[in-house]
């Protein structure tokens, strides 16, 4: 009997977990036995193994073979366990040292002709790795630049199985892969491209500031999606662990390009009215995938002709916008995944969408309330800013040919104000006014009552929930933050106020 001892990682949402494999070879039938709770795509690896092992100058033992996964209580997903299944079929049979493998984090999809193929979650896999003490991880030469993002352990390169087994087995060294230089972001649209729409620009340059989300409601061609667009513009970057986190999830879904392994810019995502609930949150059938709201972690969740998605997904966001984190389960298991996104919503008034506004609409009132109500009140509860956004007039976009301010200008707004909020909120954990709770808007940093005064009354007459209160608060607060006071003033409050009863949430 011969037992070798190798490792992998699986994934538990956007987190990675050591998986050791072990495999023991025993005289018998010849046959392979795949235990630890696998799935389809692992239990079919076998095959994979068998055909790359063969096509890459090896021999498969025909032995009886028992492939343990631990620990074996945790769901096994994907094709990421091919290279570490090969290389420990391998060592058990004296193909390669048992001693090469026994440390060795291998993470690849196998190929029948032996090329190592790329596969999802190679960040978050490689930083498991990394906190469990593992020096070397062995990944596809496709997710090369991905895994040396983590600099505390040696990234080793393969493009094909028969390379190695030349490591393995000390014939051919695989070098270890050198991060080149990260290539420039694309540049972003710039702000100064939006005609007129005063209203609209301040509000874009309010939510940036706070981190609040917004609703923007006009008719077609007023603007709202190029506002939208901008928005991402107008955050600053992501610091380093934001740019792993946001990239990680990435990696999970599988849409992060080769040619940009880190994601340093906050995210955009604007999914079609289509989409599903699953493809708006996350989910599926087999293994759990981050959704577009996920994917938006740290960015922008831009949603156009909001009205058109199904209610019911609509409506699956109001948990997820106040934890920041939803939680998917399944019958295999459960997956966390982060979502502290802004949700930029977008409305045409009614159904007719006529660009000439409401002069030329036909909608009666009830088809216009019925329009509006598909948004329900429990979310637009929970957007701070809710613009109308006028037809562009002739004198407006005249005006236009001016010089409005660029994304760069309004950027250095947005974090000077940031950098105030970052100072008044440090060592509480929160970096943005919109995240902060309302108990400590009240007890610690509270807005002088006669500055409060035109909310009370609002709060008074049913025009504000408590929620809402909380939440003009906040805005006040960006406001002052914007304005380079220190504490918000009746002004503040109005304006907030003012962004908060539109008339989009009749």
């Amino acid at each position: 009997m011969t037992l070798a001892r190798t490792w992998s990682v699986g994934l538990a949402g956007v987190h990675g977990a050591m998986v050791e494999v072990e495999v023991d070879m025993a005289a018998g039938v010849p046959q392979v036995v795949l235990v630890g709770l696998p799935d389809a795509v692992v239990r079919q690896s076998v095959d994979r193994v068998r055909a790359a092992v063969v096509n890459a100058g090896g021999s498969f033992p025909l032995r009886r073979i028992t492939i343990g996964l631990s620990p074996a209580a945790m769901p096994k997903q994907g094709s990421g366990f091919d290279l570490a299944l090969a290389a420990g079929i391998l060592a058990a049979s004296g193909a390669v040292p048992t001693e090469a493998v026994d440390r060795l984090v291998l993470l690849g999809e196998l190929g029948l002709d032996g090329s190592v193929r790329g596969i999802r979650g190679v960040l978050p896999a490689v930083l498991a790795a990394a906190r469990a003490g593992h020096p070397q991880v062995v990944v596809p030469a496709a997710n090369a630049e991905e895994a040396a993002l983590v600099e505390s352990v040696e990234v080793l390169a393969a493009d094909t199985l028969a390379q190695v087994v030349a490591h393995l087995a000390g014939r051919v060294a695989l070098p270890r892969h050198v991060r080149g230089a990260l290539p420039e972001p694309p540049a972003v649209p710039d702000l100064g491209d939006v005609v007129g729409q005063a209203a609209g620009r301040r509000a874009v340059e309010v939510a940036a500031a706070g981190g609040h989300h917004l609703f923007l409601a006009g008719p077609p061609g007023a603007g709202k999606t190029m506002l939208a667009e901008r928005l991402p513009g107008l955050l600053p970057p992501l610091d380093e662990q934001a740019a792993l986190e946001v990239t990680a999830i990435h990696s999970v879904a599988g849409t992060l390009p080769p040619e940009a392994p880190l994601v340093a810019r906050p995210p955009y995502e604007s999914p079609h009215h289509s989409a599903t609930m699953a493809a708006l949150i996350g989910g599926g059938s087999g293994q759990i995938r981050p959704g577009a709201l996920c994917r938006a972690h740290r960015g922008v969740l831009f949603l156009d002709e909001a009205p058109e998605f199904p209610r019911a997904v609509l409506d699956t966001l109001r948990q997820p916008l106040e934890r920041g984190s939803v939680t998917i389960h399944r019958a295999a298991g459960a997956a966390t995944f982060p979502c502290r996104a802004q949700l930029v919503l977008a409305a045409n008034p009614c159904p007719c969408a006529t660009a000439a506004g409401d002069a030329a609409c036909t909608c009666s009132a009830l088809e216009r309330r019925r329009y509006r109500s598909r948004l329900s009140g429990p979310l637009l509860d929970r957007i701070d800013l809710r613009v109308d956004l006028p037809p562009v007039t002739r004198a407006a976009w005249l005006d236009g040919y001016g010089d409005p301010e660029t994304t760069a200008t309004v950027a250095r707004r947005v974090a000077a104000a940031r950098a105030a909020a970052a100072e008044r909120l440090a060592g509480t954990g929160l970096t943005v006014n919109s995240q902060v709770p309302g108990r400590l808007l009240r007890s610690r940093w509270s807005v002088p009552r006669s500055s409060l005064a035109l909310a009370e009354r609002a709060l008074e007459r049913g025009a504000l929930s408590v929620r809402g209160f909380d939440r003009v608060t906040r805005v006040a607060w960006t406001l002052a933050d914007l304005a380079g006071r220190p504490v918000p003033g009746p002004d503040e409050v109005a304006e907030a106020l003012g962004m908060r009863l539109q008339r989009v949430a009749a």
